[in-house]
């Protein structure tokens, strides 16, 4: 694929390893596909944690497509999406005249995905009452349908996700902490794309080219500084918000250049988006002053760090550069460590890795 205008080429950011769905070359994004390798040849549960939108089911399918279970059944569900009197049917099945309506016998999801992977995405969201007997199929490998005291032995591997804080669920009493502690065997965190903007023109790329194609329309060019809004805006939607714009950018296109999305936004919204998540992206949206902004980000990412400039929970995998990349950006923009960190420094601590591992290099 060609490039368009001054963004790489889509395959220079196609992630490697075989995840070829998952788009970005972030130090973010590889930490989580460095998790996915890991824990895929198991049949270990996992517990995909992150904000809505950021690809939790795409994780999902690149643990099993990379899983010795690949071409099994990859069977998902969204708990959320299902009425809490249906929910156990569709998880379990029911045999017929089970209950009223049940004309024939119905195959759960469990049953379903025998074998293979079965993926219950907003998993938060199940019901306290259907809890048990979901952690049953976890600890017993085997259920009931509705309406039959037949037990069914089942060899599923289970990835659940979730957008809500389950340990804090826990506590409330609104989530089972047996539940809990079967599911969050291997948990994998995803990063929100404000902490992988390095990806971002990549996804921009990624989204043109299908929607263009779908649209039958050619967009050969993305301004600067449209790429620059896209750059600077905060995402509170991810992944899903910026594909969505994307399309009305393509929609609004009449000829080969990409048009501004962010004026149709009603009234101030993208104004007020930023404010809840982004004072920074506000303050480049107000102002225009790209390089401002840029150095407000890097200077706060670097404080939530404790200056820890490289490691996946360093200030470069919060912005989604490289290591080199953002100590380039440091010195061009004048960013240097504060006098206490300077201090530090004289007791021979690298603060260029993360925390955990600075004891070995002291």
């Amino acid at each position: 694929m060609e490039k368009i205008n001054n963004i790489p080429s889509l395959e220079q950011g196609r992630c490697e390893h075989g995840f070829e769905q998952i788009i970005g070359n972030s130090n973010a994004l590889k930490c989580v596909l460095g998790a996915v390798e890991r824990v895929a040849p198991t049949d270990a549960t996992v517990l995909v944690l992150g904000e809505t939108g950021t690809g939790k089911e795409l994780i999902a399918q690149a643990i099993h497509k990379s899983s010795p279970r690949w071409a099994r059944p990859f069977v998902k569900l969204n708990c959320a999406a299902i009425p809490f009197d249906l929910l156990e049917s569709e998880l379990f099945g029911y045999e017929k005249g089970a209950f009223t309506g049940a004309f024939a016998q119905k195959i759960g999801r469990f049953e379903m995905a025998d074998t293979g992977t079965l993926f219950l995405d907003e998993i938060g969201d199940i019901p306290l009452a259907l809890q048990p007997k979901l952690l049953r199929v976890l600890q017993e490998k085997e259920f009931e349908r509705l309406g039959s005291g037949k037990t069914h032995r089942i060899d599923v591997r289970l990835v659940t996700a979730t957008h809500r804080n389950l340990s804090e669920m826990v506590a409330r009493n609104q989530f089972r902490s047996d539940l809990y502690y079967r599911l969050n065997v291997f948990p994998v965190m995803l990063p929100p794309l404000r902490q992988r903007r390095e990806d971002i023109a990549l996804l921009v790329s990624h989204f043109v080219e299908i929607f263009s194609r779908r649209m039958g329309k050619t967009i050969g060019a993305v301004p600067k500084e449209i790429l620059d809004l896209f750059t600077a805006y905060s995402w509170p939607g991810n992944v899903r918000e910026l594909q969505n714009l994307i399309e009305r950018a393509v929609i609004g296109s009449d000829d080969e250049t990409l048009a501004n999305p962010f004026p149709a936004l009603d009234g101030n919204a993208l104004h007020s988006n930023v404010v809840n998540t982004d004072p920074v992206a506000l303050h480049f949206a107000q102002t225009g002053t790209f390089q401002e902004a840029e150095r407000a980000m890097i200077l706060r990412a670097l404080h939530s760090s404790g200056w820890v400039v490289g490691g996946c929970r360093g200030a470069a995998a919060r912005l989604g550069l490289k290591r080199t990349t953002l100590i380039s950006k440091m010195k061009k923009l004048g960013i240097s460590r504060p006098a206490w960190q300077i201090k530090t420094n004289a007791l021979n601590v690298n603060f260029d890795i993360e925390p955990s591992r600075q004891a070995f290099v002291q």
